[in-house]
């Protein structure tokens, strides 16, 4: 979470602009106040940010949230908190957004592919929240927008995120360098969470 990422404007047709999106054991929502300590804590968890570059300052996200709000934490469209849809508690995040052109890992030239990530508290690995929080941001995203590829890029060595692009029904296509470390780039088309599978 970097505050350069935390704004970009809306433009319908090109970014997902719903507020939230609700699965069965999930809810994907804005963050707000009460949840400036979890994101605190979650940025700074080196389980968490193990392939993402480390854990960051406990300073520097709090200085961060403090200078731009906490809001500003899922600012820009398809940025989310995932949350507990039986208490609303903070469970981690989830984006599906546009790769800049400036990043290596495209699958065109010009770039600005969708891309989703995601990250969860550790202690909820393994329990099918991911699959159901990432299920419902595509299938949002394929009510709202025209089909097109989604990319998935993941660090090689992450084994779980691997596995979730798979399930997803992602199929890698290329290897980079990104950090210094091996990247796979995975890519599925929108259409394929469209009406017709939204019961599935």
């Amino acid at each position: 979470m970097t505050r350069h990422t935390w704004h970009t404007r809306a433009v319908p047709g090109r970014t997902l602009v719903t507020q939230r999106i609700e699965a069965a054991d999930v809810v994907l929502r804005k963050a707000r106040d009460g949840d400036r300590d979890a994101i605190v804590a979650h940025e700074t968890d080196v389980r968490v940010r193990a392939h993402l570059g480390g854990a960051q300052e406990r300073a520097t996200v709090e200085q961060d949230l403090d200078d731009v709000g906490v809001a500003a934490a899922t600012g820009s469209p398809g940025a989310f908190v995932i949350a507990a849809r039986s208490d609303d508690a903070f469970l981690g995040t989830m984006s599906l957004t546009r790769r800049g052109a400036h990043r290596p890992g495209h699958i065109s030239e010009s770039g600005e592919e969708l891309e989703l990530s995601y990250t969860l508290i550790p202690a909820l690995w393994g329990r099918g929240l991911a699959f159901q929080a990432a299920t419902a941001v595509l299938r949002a995203a394929a009510r709202e927008l025209l089909d097109e590829p989604v990319i998935v890029v993941t660090q090689s060595a992450n084994v779980r995120s691997m596995n979730l692009a798979r399930r997803l029904g992602f199929t890698p296509v290329l290897t980079f360098d990104e950090f210094g470390v091996e990247q796979t780039l995975w890519v599925v088309d929108l259409r394929e969470f469209g009406a017709d599978v939204a019961g599935t």
